[in-house]
């Protein structure tokens, strides 16, 4: 019991003083820049599904029976 007690303690004083903490500024930019790359990333995969998907519709029409 006395390890995990040890641990525990270790894990937390390693958590308060040898972390680091953004500050709130910090934070508000890494969330709008997180965002941002999101919008940007699933607006390419929309727009790469949609020129496949005009592709795929062009191909089968020309060999429609």
């Amino acid at each position: 019991m006395s390890k995990i007690k040890s641990y525990m303690l270790s894990s937390y004083e390693e958590f308060i003083t040898k972390a680091y903490w953004p500050k709130f500024d910090e934070l508000q930019k890494s969330g709008l820049l997180v965002v941002v790359s999101s919008i940007i990333f699933a607006l390419t995969i929309f727009a790469m599904d949609k020129v496949i998907s005009t592709l795929l519709e062009v191909v089968y029409d020309i060999f429609r029976v």
